[in-house]
């Protein structure tokens, strides 16, 4: 049974990583997850000088979802690498750091010291919906995004790129063929979609930032038709994220074309949803007689 997948250079030995913000720092999950199970951590979002996020409350619950308004907290580039990476570098597990800037030069300050220290991937954060300058703007805008992965690439010589993109735009397609021809190794989707909710009985808003990302199953449908659309567009991996709660929905994402797919919301619900998730695909190939998994990347039939 060969459960292994390649990303441009890098071999991972299953398709399921941890989608960035909802898995702390890879540690925070270490007594309900096995790390070296996993394909790979995506950690929590890294900026260069430490952010605060938005003030509380953050996160609500909604039918078939959560919205987030984190704001990008973290500890920033300084701690991560003295205090966060020296404890993934212990597990058989690739690291991929997730990254946003105001600038494209930070982006390319974070990538080149990402990059130096050692990290398998870096993920490029261009779209996050509940902060109001920076990452949405690179993501929604294809001039723009393409500048920023092109000035990246030239700098990230061992690490894999991956290109996280917004489903808020209007051709999905459009912008993974972009992502691709700038030199993106991969790109991931989608990331979250902007929504809101307010409390009737109080009449304000559930956030204090007012909107927030939509995540979870609700999101599902939509995420997994801009994975199709993209995987038929583009060479390169796609990685599929949104909604996934279990195998199924993993095996799904992989039929529609993506190459491995990330959980999020899920490991609020289920701090072990991602081993579960692999231990599900591995019984799904046995059923089927499936012995490699990539035979199931845009399997599907009817097309």
């Amino acid at each position: 049974m060969n459960l292994s997948i390649n990303i441009g250079h890098l071999k991972l030995k299953n398709p399921v990583m941890t989608a960035s913000g909802t898995f702390g720092y890879g540690e925070e999950y270490s007594e309900f997850v096995d790390l070296n199970m996993l394909g790979a951590i995506i950690v929590k979002g890294i900026s260069l000088e430490p952010m605060e996020g938005n003030p509380p409350p953050r996160i609500c619950e909604t039918p078939c979802g959560m919205l987030n308004a984190i704001g990008l907290q973290n500890i920033g580039l300084k701690r991560f690498l003295e205090e966060k990476f020296p404890y993934l570098k212990k597990f058989k597990t690739r690291v991929i750091v997730n990254i946003l800037g105001n600038t494209i030069q930070e982006y390319v300050k974070l990538s080149k010291t990402l990059d130096d220290a050692g990290v398998d991937g870096i993920e490029l954060n261009v779209s996050c919906p509940n902060v109001k300058k920076g990452g949405i703007i690179f993501g929604t805008d294809k001039k723009t995004l393409a500048r920023l992965i092109s000035k990246v690439r030239q700098t990230v010589k061992k690490a894999i790129l991956i290109t996280k993109l917004s489903p808020n735009v209007s051709n999905i397609r459009e912008f993974s063929k972009v992502a691709e021809d700038a030199g993106s190794d991969a790109i991931s989707l989608i990331n979250t979609i902007s929504g809101m909710a307010i409390d009737v009985e109080t009449r304000k808003p559930r956030l204090a930032n007012i909107t927030g990302g939509l995540s979870g199953p609700a999101i599902k449908p939509i995420a997994l038709r801009m994975v199709w659309e993209a995987a038929k567009t583009v060479s390169i991996p796609v990685i599929g994220i949104g909604g996934i709660m279990n195998s199924e929905d993993a095996i799904e994402f992989m039929l529609a074309g993506a190459t491995a797919v990330e959980i999020g919301t899920a490991n609020f619900v289920n701090p072990r949803a991602t081993s579960d998730i692999i231990k599900g695909i591995e019984t799904y190939l046995k059923e089927k007689g499936i012995h490699d998994v990539k035979k199931l990347i845009g399997g599907m039939y009817g097309e």
